[in-house]
């Protein structure tokens, strides 16, 4: 396993569980919990050191146990994620139009530049050319603040309006993102959990298999809503599979959260 993908997985692992066992885990339970999603010690001790450095972890001793607490800094990002990893964006209606980014940085601020980038492909923008990014209307005001936020207001001029014509809309948002790759991906996720379409097999794992299953979905799964902007029905491909996708998504969570969020729970003290 790399480091990324062990901190891919400890981040999950902190939203999915920590936050519901009073936002504190134990170093020797959460070592031997990874453990048994197949990461070694030393690549997950290496993840939560980084995540410290991060702000996201401090230490903290319960019941004269050795763990670490989540941050209100950590919380607050793992909430802003919770509204795309677990509300999967709903399409946008045609009739309320588009918002548009445009901004010209100075090479000074280059940093920020990519960062204004990298702010506005998570909220779903998509780029039509290389300082012009569109998004369905309803993303205006968290446009708004995440340029606020960064310090760049002065760089940057936001439009909203409506497509009156020119460039077929479907041709520009098929160029703005990449819908073909998204639809690959549910694709692939409804076809590796296709065993489970019929979800009454789940309820006889025992609770270490339902926790090794359900974090492997959540992991699989958390990176799919970010990519999709929720565009409107009319200029999605007919056999666009994203709300199927989301259904067994939910269907999953619906089988396996429970157990495994009591197998977690038998390696913390005091439980």
């Amino acid at each position: 396993m790399t480091d990324r993908r062990s901190r891919n997985v400890v981040v999950t692992f902190l939203g999915a569980f920590v936050r519901r066992l009073d936002n504190w885990m134990p170093i020797a339970g959460t070592i031997e919990l990874t453990g048994q999603l197949g990461l070694d010690d030393a690549s997950v001790r290496t993840a939560i050191s980084r995540l410290k450095k991060r702000g996201w972890l401090d230490a903290e001793a319960r019941h004269g146990v050795r763990g670490y607490r989540i941050t209100e800094q950590a919380l607050g990002e793992l909430a802003a994620g919770d509204e795309v990893i677990w509300h999967a964006r709903q399409p946008a209606a045609l009739e309320d139009g588009w918002c548009m980014v445009n901004f010209s940085v100075p090479e000074s601020a280059r940093t920020k530049r990519h960062l204004l980038r990298r702010h506005l492909s998570a909220l779903g923008f998509g780029n039509v050319s290389s300082a012009v990014w569109i998004a369905p209307a309803r993303m205006q005001a968290a446009a708004v603040k995440a340029i606020a936020e960064l310090g760049m207001t002065q760089f940057c001029a936001i439009f909203v309006g409506d497509y009156v014509g020119g460039q077929d809309l479907r041709t520009l948002l098929g160029e703005a993102w990449d819908l073909d790759e998204l639809q690959g991906n549910y694709a692939s996720f409804l076809a590796d959990t296709a065993r489970w379409s019929d979800p009454s097999p789940l309820a006889e794992m025992d609770g270490r298999e339902a926790f090794v299953t359900y974090l492997g979905i959540l992991d699989r799964w958390r990176k799919l809503p970010y990519r999709d902007p929720g565009l409107p029905r009319e200029v999605l491909p007919e056999t666009w599979n994203g709300p199927a996708a989301t259904a067994r998504f939910e269907q999953l969570v619906q089988a396996l959260e429970a157990p495994a969020v009591a197998h977690v729970a038998r390696h913390w003290p005091q439980r």
